[in-house]
């Protein structure tokens, strides 16, 4: 820009045709910048206080200037502002709210007038230009992308994409992965984000869509969407597992990912350093699935608990390492494959912890219902896991257990009625003695005892339930209902029933206030009347 005042009209143009080539961004954007420029360095020869206009005709390069005032009743800044009366003088018919324009003389850039005009068209020119890298890559998200090596600062890798430049970050790297200035490298575009520095391009080698991505490119079925890739689980740079399902039951989802001689996941896993990936058959049975994910080790048997969300999964004694893997990592990756999470028990495990619930269960009975312990033991066995369920479950029933009769079955239905009736009052004594809110017990969401364990943690009013999160209720650690089977979506629903009075009360509030300004503006229809 030092020879910004020796160029021509038409020099002008083709300035700004070249800079906007260059940099891929509108013309009018280069010319604006320009316009900006010159403004500013008008201001500074006649004075900042002025508003000055610079105006470059986009046909013939020509640089107008002009001077503009606003015509006010009142004048309070003579730099920008003019009366009516002496407005007349160069524009006749002046009027408040029209603005003055006096052309102004060109101006001849001097050296630092240049200098801070090149500054100007650069900064608006960067910013052009980061506008364009954001509007170009924003909606490129999930892309797999090539680039070239730019530099490397602390572990994190600057990309030239060819458009833009992009960052992948040491964590997103994989573990003794390293790049120098020139190496290719291709990533997963995770996020893009408008910053005031320009727009940041993130790229990740660790997501596990890079590596979905990256069997979309080799396995053409994958592409054409024969075959879906479910599910993805990474330990970046050791070893992932892939869920895939196939469309057409002809064709087999892990066969066509594995290739030929494994050429096909071999070209992944040599992009991935060696990463070691278990290619698994995805099924919509859940428990089929996750025994497919443990896989290389075999499983016994799987216990589903669908609203805790857990599964049990029992192995042979001699598949507990292999189940697990090093440092876990098997069963973790399964964990994350299947959105479950599994315990993984041996065989001799899983049957000591049965025998010792039966001997809880047992001994229960045995102090509840007051019977020896081969009624106990049958009462266990046949699945009745509490005094209620004896309580509630029909005398028919229980009468129908080897080993029992109709006499025995009335005898254990009343007894449990009792021992229930007498738990409830002495949990209801101790409701009072805490001084627990009626209201709360009015909801019919809780046990006495549960109501208990609510008092005894403080929670004593409406207004305490309400001011809960249902994991406070539930969390395994120190929810304060742990004890119970209360799940998190019941335990959010009673809350939510808990804050309704929060919400009558607002309602009732904004009714009565409509009703005060009701009032109010009758008494002021009335006072005219009188």
């Amino acid at each position: 820009m030092e020879n910004a005042a020796s160029l021509n009209r038409l020099e002008l143009l083709q300035v700004a045709d070249a800079v906007a080539r260059e940099k891929v961004i509108d013309r009018d954007i280069v010319l604006e910048a320009m316009e900006e420029a010159v403004q500013k360095a008008a201001r500074a020869k006649y004075g900042h206080e002025n508003d000055i206009r610079a105006n470059i005709d986009r046909g013939t390069g020509e640089i107008r200037l002009a001077r503009v005032r606003e015509v006010v009743e009142e004048v309070e800044n003579e730099a920008t502002q003019i009366t009516p009366a002496d407005a007349q003088f160069q524009l006749e018919g002046a009027a408040v709210g029209d603005f003055l324009i006096e052309p102004l003389p060109p101006i001849d850039f001097g050296r630092i007038a240049a200098q801070t005009a090149k500054q100007v068209i650069v900064q608006k020119v960067r910013e052009a230009e980061r506008e364009r890298q954001y509007e170009e890559y924003k909606d490129r998200v999930g892309e797999v992308v090539n680039g070239i090596v730019k530099r490397v600062e602390y572990g994190n890798v600057t990309v030239d994409l060819g458009k833009a430049d992009a960052v992948v970050r040491r964590d997103e790297m994989l573990p003794r992965e390293s790049f120098r200035q020139g190496d290719r490298i291709r990533a997963y575009i995770y996020d893009v984000r408008p910053e005031p520095r320009g727009p940041q391009i993130f790229l990740s080698r660790s997501h596990p869509q890079f590596m979905s991505k990256l069997f979309g490119q080799e396995v053409p079925e994958i592409y054409d969407g024969i075959i879906e890739v479910k599910a993805v689980a990474r330990d970046p740079g050791s070893r992932a597992k892939i869920a895939v399902l196939s469309a057409d039951s002809s064709i087999d989802p892990v066969g066509a990912c594995v290739g030929m001689r494994g050429s096909r996941v071999q070209a992944v896993v040599n992009e991935l350093q060696g990463e070691k990936i278990d290619i698994i058959q995805w099924s919509p049975d859940q428990a089929s699935f996750i025994v497919n994910a443990l896989a290389p080790a075999e499983v016994a048997k799987v216990v589903l608990d669908e609203d805790a969300n857990r599964i049990e999964v029992v192995v042979p004694d001699d598949q507990l390492s292999l189940a697990i893997g090093r440092r876990g990592q098997n069963v973790r990756l399964a964990s994350q494959l299947s959105g479950w999470d599994i315990d993984i028990l041996t065989e001799d495990e899983e049957s000591n912890r049965r025998q010792a619930e039966f001997t809880d269960r047992t001994q229960i009975f045995m102090n509840a219902l007051d019977v020896d312990e081969t009624i106990a033991q049958l009462l266990a066995a046949e699945g009745f896991t509490s005094i209620e369920d004896v309580m509630y479950v029909d005398v028919a029933e229980i009468a129908e257990i080897e080993g029992f009769d109709e006499e025995i079955a009335t005898e254990l239905s009343r007894r449990a009625q009792e021992f229930v009736e007498a738990s409830n009052a002495e949990m209801e004594a101790k409701r009072v003695e805490l001084g627990i809110s009626d209201d709360i017990v009015n909801l019919g969401a809780f046990t006495p005892a549960m109501i208990v364990a609510l008092g005894e943690a403080g929670v004593k009013e409406l207004d305490d339930l309400a001011d809960l999160a249902g994991d406070e209720l539930t969390n395994s650690e120190d929810g304060i209902l742990r004890d119970f089977d209360l799940k998190l979506e019941n335990a959010n629903e009673i809350i939510m029933a808990a804050r309704a009075h929060w919400f009558d009360e607002e309602e009732s509030e904004a009714e009565s206030g409509a009703e005060t300004d009701g009032d109010v503006e009758g008494s002021e229809a009335e006072v005219p009347a009188s």
